[in-house]
């Protein structure tokens, strides 16, 4: 349905483009644009939007990057083609669980959301993450896989161990993986495979986590 209405807009926008001027036409091809992916583009969706769940080995195999590191920069700019607003985030990698190996990583997500313009979607300088980034499309524009079920804070807690927890509260994170990764052939080790018996509810040890991934990537190569 929201389809539907996306193409019954963009074709009024385009009638009335043809009948204005060029200022004013290039201002209508952003706002078709603004609207063209903000319903052709689900996996850009911000706050209050809806994704489809997806569990740890799904994000691994939709990530064409997956990174630890803290955040050394995030400013919203506009994009030099489309005109539109983007994040750019920049990251001091710590360590590369999926794809090249790289000192520092940067991204740049499409912000339709004027709450996440203001904050710069809450990235905030020295904040510790580990990000599942789908591979940038052609305008270089990426996202993490799932949006904020690909993005991972980590935390110590009052014990100082290091705890990492997505947008999600880490819920559903292992949702029907035993299956998959038994289906997949993924060797697992024996740390991981006990984790996949624990349902997560709330933190998980980031050391265990990333331990798992790191099978994964590495099964489904």
């Amino acid at each position: 349905m929201s389809g539907h209405l996306s193409l019954i807009a963009a074709g009024c926008i385009l009638t009335m483009a043809t009948r204005m001027g060029a200022m004013a036409r290039a201002s209508m091809r952003t706002l078709l644009l603004s609207i063209l992916l903000a319903f052709a583009a689900p996996a850009w969706a911000q706050q209050g939007a809806l994704t489809v769940p997806r569990n740890l080995q799904q994000l691994t195999e939709r990530a064409a990057h997956i990174v630890r590191g803290n955040v050394v920069g995030a400013r919203m700019e506009r994009h030099p083609e489309l005109g539109l607003p983007v994040l750019a985030v920049t990251l001091r990698v710590r360590e590369t669980l999926k794809g090249p190996a790289q000192q520092t990583f940067t991204f740049r997500q499409y912000v339709w959301d004027v709450r996440d313009r203001m904050d710069a979607a809450s990235y905030r300088k020295g904040d510790d993450v580990l990000l599942f980034m789908i591979a940038p499309s052609r305008y270089g524009l990426s996202s993490p896989a799932g949006m904020v079920q690909g993005r991972f804070r980590i935390t110590r807690d009052g014990l100082g161990r290091e705890q990492a927890v997505n947008g999600h509260g880490n819920a559903g994170l292992f949702e029907g993986m035993e299956t998959q990764v038994a289906k997949d052939g993924v060797i697992l080790s024996p740390a991981s495979a006990r984790l996949l018996q624990r349902p997560p509810r709330g933190p998980l040890e980031a050391r265990e986590l990333m331990g798992l991934v790191r099978d994964l990537a590495a099964g489904g190569r």
